[in-house]
């Protein structure tokens, strides 16, 4: 029975989890969602907490990720690798605090599980090629911009380990509960509070008023500069049709349209999404003279998505490979002075096959649909006096990508998307929630232009200031302009000078409590044994 409670609990923290995120959006419950598990690892050695967290790992990220299911050659037994997959990392950290647990006590382990939790996060975020910067506490909060400021200093991770204390607190406090009710002494002596109860206490309601106080201050303050208009062309493509050279006219035509009403406006810089044109504009010279006339047409500067073939190739044998990548096409400019950039962050599976020579993908049935080939260079447009960079698809949950676009001077940032093959899923409600974090982070405005939605303008504090949607309200698989202003600017963050420095000291904090608890014997057990001893 205790053991069915346990897993009880541990799935109750899961759909805990689940519920905080989009599109369920129910943010705030993050904030006690890992109460029941935190409850459950109490008295647990290091093998049991491992079993426990990694069971909420699988079934928190089979509810977050359930949309990938919509997706074409994925199956559930890719679903459930995946799952035991990123559960591994919740399990690592239940491995963490089980063992300072066990040695130090409940109180120790609970003070480190903030230190440990944004460690496993940052490498599931850059773990090579496996690198999986979704579903991060800290996103469940992008509806909150008070709290989210000190994203600025520190990333993402500070609003993860802010979450993870308060739970922490909160799990100690309720732990600690029975010695405010109970009137035998030897029962308050083992339940009373201690120092590291009060060391924890005390840091988790400082963190959480210096942040809140840092967010009024900064979201308070007043931006100025000259503003910047742009639109966005939210096409709706449908996904079988983007490459079917049946339908090529009709999608010109529907841009072209869109263009021109967007030119109505008149905005300084029109946008559309990722892989926009139905084919290359580098090798279908029609494409690209369909594109130059509506530039010329509207006499306003484009930014559009293009797959193109690679230029040169090592072995003249071999077929070009496709490269997806940006175009800033102005005005009666001719093809050799586009400005362009080149996807840099391709995604497994869907544009590449990771190792496809060395790791043996046919037995799970693993294939890649296209063949691409990544760029090298975090490219800065220039459209005088501004500078801007351009992330394409999901490029944009990578905190340090995008960090090195502003680092080399961007003065906002511009995301084409296509997500039309994931349907009218979570999944572009949660990337639009992870894209708030990028404005936060390099105090920049983040516009995402998107096939198929979310098209919506972010202010530097994590603002969705403006969003397309329709007369209906829908804002996926809808079709429009949306036309807005930015500030461009580019005054940086810490965040954007040092980057994960918040992860450096939080890894030194995680070897300090594992070799201190490898050297000293489990305090409040000895503490237990003494107290038992002397009762009888």
């Amino acid at each position: 029975m205790i053991l069915i409670k346990h897993v009880g609990l541990c799935l109750l923290s899961s759909v805990l989890l689940v519920l905080s995120f989009p599109d369920w959006d129910i943010g705030i419950l993050a904030w006690a969602a890992l109460i029941p598990l935190l409850h459950v690892l109490s008295g647990q050695g290091a093998r049991r907490s491992f079993c426990f967290c990694f069971l909420c790992g699988i079934f928190f990220f089979l509810g977050i990720f359930n949309w990938i299911l919509t997706v074409s050659y994925y199956r559930i037994y890719h679903h459930a690798i995946l799952a035991f997959y990123l559960g591994s990392y919740f399990g690592c950290f239940g491995l963490g605090f089980g063992y300072i647990s066990k040695r130090l006590g409940r109180s120790a382990a609970l003070l480190a599980a903030p230190f440990l939790w944004i460690v496993l996060e940052y490498l599931r975020g850059n773990f090579f090629f496996l690198a999986l910067p979704w579903g991060f506490l800290g996103h469940t909060q992008y509806q909150f911009p008070h709290v989210i400021q000190i994203a600025s200093l520190f990333g993402t991770y500070i609003v993860s380990f802010l979450i993870v204390l308060v739970n922490a607190a909160l799990a100690q406090a309720i732990h600690r509960a029975p010695v405010l009710f109970s009137r035998k002494v030897h029962c308050s002596r083992l339940h009373r509070f201690t120092k590291t109860d009060y060391v924890l206490f005390g840091s988790a309601a400082l963190c959480i008023l210096t942040s809140l106080i840092y967010g009024y201050r900064i979201i308070t303050a007043p931006m100025t500069g000259a503003p910047f208009q742009v639109s966005l062309v939210q096409g709706n493509i449908e996904q079988k049709k983007k490459w079917d050279s049946a339908y090529s006219d009709e999608i010109m035509k529907i841009y072209s349209d869109l263009s021109t009403r967007a030119s109505m406006n008149q905005p300084d810089l029109i946008v559309w999404p990722e892989t926009a044109t139905p084919g290359s504009i580098t090798v279908n010279p029609e494409i690209f003279e369909k594109v130059g006339k509506i530039v010329n047409k509207t006499g306003i500067p484009h930014l559009l998505g293009s797959a193109q073939h690679q230029k040169y190739v090592k072995n003249l044998t071999e077929m070009p490979k496709l490269v997806n990548s940006a175009f800033f096409v102005m005005p009666g400019e001719e093809y050799e002075k586009m400005q362009q950039y080149d996807k840099i962050r391709l995604f497994p599976f869907g544009e590449y096959l990771p190792y496809k020579n060395t790791l043996p993908w046919e037995l799970i049935r693993v294939s890649s649909l296209n063949e691409y080939v990544q760029g090298t260079e975090y490219t800065i447009f220039h459209f005088y006096p501004y500078r801007f960079g351009v992330t394409i698809c999901w490029e944009n949950i990578f905190p340090d990508l995008v960090r090195q676009f502003a680092r080399r001077g961007s003065q906002f940032i511009i995301n084409i998307t296509n997500e039309a093959r994931f349907g009218k899923t979570a999944a572009p409600y949660q990337l639009a929630a992870i894209s708030v974090f990028r404005a936060v982070e390099n105090k920049t405005y983040v516009i995402r232009c998107a096939n198929t939605g979310i098209s919506c303008i972010i202010d530097p504090f994590g603002r969705i200031v403006s969003r397309l949607k329709d007369i209906k309200g829908e804002d996926i698989f809808t079709r429009g302009v949306l036309t807005g202003k930015i500030i461009p600017h580019h005054t940086g963050s810490l965040y954007t000078r040092y980057g994960d420095l918040l992860i450096f000291i939080s890894l030194i904090v995680s070897i300090c409590f594992i070799l201190i608890a490898a050297t000293y014997r489990n305090r409040s057990m000895t503490s237990k044994r003494t107290i038992d001893v002397s009762i009888e």
